[in-house]
């Protein structure tokens, strides 16, 4: 029996996905519905860094984004602009840098993006440098503990964070997804 290209695997479901359903889904997302709050004002979201309305804000650029820590109970509504930077910073970008050697990334010094278009093109830039670090490992780089940048997770083999990754993408791109057909069945 030949030896299971794992690493492969796992990027071939989350290429699957992303090229069948997660990609096709934001095609052609607007700047209204990026920012689309529908609780009337009260979501978090990435706003112009002059319109703070959380404790704590993030972002070295024009834009932020909101949160607080701890954060609120019930967790806070968030857009589409908010979620799309929880996956393009937290999800892809720290995690490229940690273990791939792509540029520093962090929620406190992104560069957040304003506008739709913006935020579509750091998705697929950070989707495209995590998915080819994926490509690149072996069987042994799989089995590996990911090592002190994954904090409580450290001794967790790498293989369990490229799942991880892959479930945070579908989890977060179906609420994307849905986000869009609330915009487009409630406007």
């Amino acid at each position: 029996m030949p030896d299971l290209d794992v690493a492969a695997c796992a990027t071939d479901q989350i290429e699957w996905h992303w090229t069948r359903q997660l990609r096709p889904r934001l095609a052609g997302l607007t700047d209204d519905e990026y920012l689309f709050d529908p609780t009337g004002g009260s979501a978090w979201t990435v706003r112009p860094r002059a319109e703070q309305r959380t404790p704590m804000q993030a972002g070295r650029g024009e834009f932020v984004v909101d949160f607080a820590f701890p954060e609120p109970v019930p967790a806070p509504f968030t857009t589409i602009a908010w979620r799309m930077a929880h996956v393009v910073v937290g999800i892809l970008a720290v995690r490229s840098h940690g273990h791939f050697g792509g540029p520093e990334a962090s929620y406190q010094d992104w560069a957040y993006a304003g506008t739709a278009d913006e935020a579509l093109d750091q998705l697929d830039r950070e989707y495209a440098r995590w998915t080819a670090g994926v490509r690149s490992l072996s069987g042994t780089d799989l089995a590996r503990p990911c090592g002190p940048v994954e904090g409580p997770y450290a001794e967790l083999p790498m293989l369990a964070l490229v799942l991880h990754i892959n479930r945070e993408l579908i989890h977060h791109g179906a609420e994307l997804a849905l986000l869009r057909d609330l915009y487009a069945h409630t406007r």
